[in-house]
């Protein structure tokens, strides 16, 4: 849900080439989207590459082209200009001006109230004129300022904002099912729709969440307080206010009055799995520093939204995760959307640190309880009693495959030359169906799961 994302690694075209990242190390160079990653270029059977730093945030040049060879030699000059560039790509105002602008916008008569369309900004009367020739949105209602994810663009350069929202039926899912848990904060890191939803009940009586936004996305800042969100990076663990909202962010996660935290977060599907991850840890590292004793949870209690092909990804660096079956789907992204059949259904699903039993699906969407694994699956998921587990990822019923060893999707079928299930219409030597890059079906070769392994 959240934007701005360092795409899985690769060359833009299939080949054995890969990039592997490396990290984030002490002391790298920055760009306007803060510390530049490490990688190297691997070839298959030939040594390491040559090591070099790129944004973090952006795999499209056009987007941020930081590249820098991490043995070069950058002159004085050349450091001092890209000091200058990184302050003149800066949003205009800093995040207090946003908030004043904001306390005086909300003052303003209905028919002052303008949104400019160009800008993605607030207007004030006194801005109109240099505003003259944009579009603009007139009569701004305090009901659309409380909903700003409906108000701004979302971001849909897929290599670099990739920001799809959660459709209203799957956040308020969400949200319920966090109070059935018995959480009050939520760290809504990229879940810009979810974060909104608690601010707006926020309001009411007797609801006691609250929540705090991290997000790249600085339009954000227009509409909330200091306290209310923080412009962070994901890929580096970058916060944009520095010191101030690292420590906000820190307070947050102090637990007080038994109000228990869980972040959930909802990355941009490009996004390089073991980036994510370091900086998630780092955040979890937050948490445990403020943890108070008599603790209930040994790392901090985590959601992360993510497509099922990652499962392996994301339990390589987390193995305490587990993947729940609820599809969550997103207003603005075509393919996932609730369905009930095939493809169409989306492929994005929680993955949680919590106890798989805990975790409620609605009966009435078709989840069911399975008593031998211990968690609600969908309802095309049949328990398999070879592998002793629900084994379907996709809500389709998936078989059981002696040779395999293991279950496989239904239009799969076992082939002998390939020594394993996969489509009917394949070629063996090329393995040409799906993804470039693993031969799967069910995902681009920008998003394979396999890509970011080094």
């Amino acid at each position: 849900e959240g934007g701005g994302a360092m795409a899985a690694a690769g060359s833009g075209r299939p080949g054995p080439a890969a990039l592997a990242l490396l990290g984030l190390l002490p002391g790298a160079p920055t760009c306007p989207h803060g510390p530049a990653l490490l990688f190297v270029k691997t070839s298959q059977g030939k040594e390491e590459g040559r090591r070099f730093y790129a944004c973090s945030a952006c795999r499209d040049r056009k987007d941020c082209n930081f590249f820098q060879w991490e043995d070069e030699k950058v002159s004085e000059t050349r450091l001092a200009a890209r000091e200058e560039y990184n302050r003149n790509h800066q949003p205009s105002f800093t995040h207090r001006q946003n908030v004043d602008r904001y306390k005086n916008f909300v003052l303003l008569p209905l028919s002052k109230r303008r949104f400019c369309q160009e800008c993605q900004q607030l207007l004030l009367p006194a801005e109109w004129e240099e505003h003259s020739d944009h579009q603009f949105l007139c009569d701004i209602t305090t009901a659309q300022l409380k909903s700003p994810s409906q108000l701004l663009h979302p971001l849909e350069n897929k290599k670099t904002n990739a920001q799809y929202l959660f459709a209203d039926r799957s956040c308020q899912f969400l949200l319920n099912l966090l109070i059935d848990l018995g959480f009050r904060r939520v760290l809504s890191v990229g879940t810009p729709r979810l974060h909104e939803m608690i601010q707006s009940k926020a309001s009411q009586e007797e609801f006691s969440v609250r929540s705090l936004l991290l997000d790249i996305d600085f339009r954000y800042s227009q509409f909330y307080t200091e306290d209310e969100f923080c412009h962070y990076n994901m890929f580096n663990h970058h916060f944009f206010g520095g010191e101030a909202a690292h420590e906000t962010c820190r307070k947050f996660l102090s637990e007080e009055n038994g109000e228990r935290v869980i972040m959930v977060t909802d990355p941009p599907f490009g996004g390089l799995v073991e980036a994510l991850a370091s900086s998630f840890k780092k955040l979890m590292a937050m948490w445990k520093e403020t943890e108070k004793e008599g603790h209930d949870y040994k790392e901090m209690p985590m959601f992360w939204i993510f497509p099922y092909f990652f499962e392996s990804r994301i339990l390589d660096f987390f193995p305490s995760f587990s993947m729940m079956d609820y599809q969550v789907d997103y207003d603005n992204h075509a393919l996932y959307k609730h369905g009930k059949t095939g493809r169409r259904q989306s492929p994005v699903r929680i993955f949680t640190n919590l106890t798989p039993s805990m975790i409620v699906l609605p009966e009435e969407e078709g989840y069911r309880f399975c008593t031998v694994c211990q968690r609600y699956v969908s309802s095309g998921n049949q328990h398999c009693e070879i592998c002793n587990s629900c084994t379907s990822k996709d809500g389709r019923r998936w078989k059981h495959c002696v040779l395999c060893k293991k279950c496989v999707k239904p239009s799969w079928f076992h082939c002998d030359s390939c020594k394993c299930c996969t489509l009917q219409k394949h070629s063996c030597e090329k393995r040409d169906v799906g993804c470039f890059v693993c031969g799967e079906a069910g995902h681009k070769r920008s998003a394979c799961p396999s890509l970011s392994r080094t």
